[in-house]
C-alpha cells in the first residue's frame, strides 16, 4: 500500500513526542525521518517506530485508513434536523448526531453550528444554511471532508480555512454545505477538531 504525505507526517509526530520524551536522541530524529520521508509505502514506514511505545500505532492508522475501514464518529441517533433563527439566536455545538440533513434558517437574527465535537449519522450529511439580513456561522474540524457550494446574493457565502492541514482522508464523514446569503452572511470555518486524541478507526 503506498504511503501518502499524510501517513509520513502521522509517523513523523511520533519521532518528534520520542524526542521529546527523551526516547531517541536529535540525531536518532534526523535520520529517522530521511527514512520516513524517502518511505513509498506503509511498509516502508513500520521499522521507524518499532522500538517506541505504541509502535506502529500511526502506520496501522494509516493503514486502516487506507484500506477503507469505516470512522467510528458515523452512527447514532440524528439530531435536531433544524436551526432557527428568526430575530433570535439557534446554537447546535457540543455533542450531538448531525442528521443526515440538517436546515439552518436565519432571519434578523443568527444561527451558529458547530461540528468540532459532534457525530454523524450517516458518512454523508448535508447542511442547507439560508441567511436572510442574519448570520449563519458553521464551524467544522478539520478531520472531515467539507464541501461547500452555496450563493451569497448581495451577501456573502464562504469557506475559512484556517486549520492549514490537509485534506481528510476518504473514510472521513463528508459534509456538504448549501444554500443562500441574502443581504446576509453564511461563513464556514475550518478549524482544528477539539479531540483528546484523534477518532477512532475500526482495525486501528
Amino acid at each position: 500500500m503506498r504511503a501518502s504525505d499524510a501517513d509520513r507526517e502521522r509517523v513523523a509526530q511520533v519521532l518528534h513526542n520520542a524526542l521529546s520524551e527523551g526516547r531517541i536522541t536529535v540525531n536518532e530524529l534526523e535520520e529517522r525521518l530521511t527514512t520516513v520521508y524517502a518511505a513509498k509505502t506503509l511498509g516502508d514506514l513500520k521499522p521507524v517506530t518499532v522500538d517506541l511505545p505504541s509502535s506502529g500505532a500511526a502506520v496501522e492508522q494509516a493503514t486502516s485508513r487506507a484500506l477503507g475501514f469505516p470512522d467510528q464518529r458515523i452512527g447514532g441517533h440524528p439530531g435536531s434536523p433544524v436551526s432557527i433563527g428568526v430575530m433570535s439566536g439557534a446554537i447546535r455545538k457540543g455533542s450531538w448526531v448531525l442528521p443526515p440533513q440538517h436546515n439552518s434558517f436565519a432571519f434578523w437574527g443568527g444561527a451558529e453550528i458547530d461540528l468540532r465535537q459532534a457525530r454523524f449519522a450517516e458518512k454523508h450529511c448535508t447542511i442547507t444554511a439560508v441567511a436572510i439580513m442574519g448570520g449563519i456561522q458553521i464551524t467544522v474540524p478539520d478531520d472531515i471532508n467539507v464541501d461547500v457550494t452555496g450563493i451569497g446574493f448581495m451577501g456573502g457565502f464562504v469557506l475559512e480555512d484556517k486549520s492549514g492541514a490537509p485534506p481528510a482522508p476518504p473514510t472521513a464523514p463528508t459534509v456538504k454545505i448549501n444554500g443562500l446569503g441574502f443581504w446576509g452572511g453564511v461563513v464556514v470555518y475550518r478549524k482544528p477538531a477539539k479531540r483528546s486524541e484523534p477518532p477512532q478507526i475500526e482495525g486501528a
